[in-house]
């Protein structure tokens, strides 16, 4: 059910031994700041992810006219044979 394998059973069990900790007062609270955190975590993992795809963009776009530079069209091509 779960990513980690844990059947309906563990849920059930996870659920009861939450409630004897927090008690029901907290669960709420409890439940809003993980998904806050586990928003905050996907949000940031992006924004790295985004600055990564750019900065190789960018990369690429400056290598490019590099290439283009060092194999100028207007030289001919050495078709000698090698000795």
């Amino acid at each position: 059910m779960g990513g980690f394998g844990i059947g309906p059973t563990g849920i059930i069990l996870l659920v009861i031994v939450a409630l004897l900790l927090f008690g029901p007062n907290k669960l709420p609270e409890l439940g809003r700041a993980v998904g806050r955190t586990f928003r905050e975590f996907k949000e940031g993992a992006r924004e790295i992810i985004s600055e990564d795809d750019s900065s190789n963009r960018k990369e690429q776009e400056k290598a490019k006219p590099l290439a283009a530079e060092s194999t100028p069209a207007d030289k001919p091509a050495d078709k000698r044979l090698p000795e």
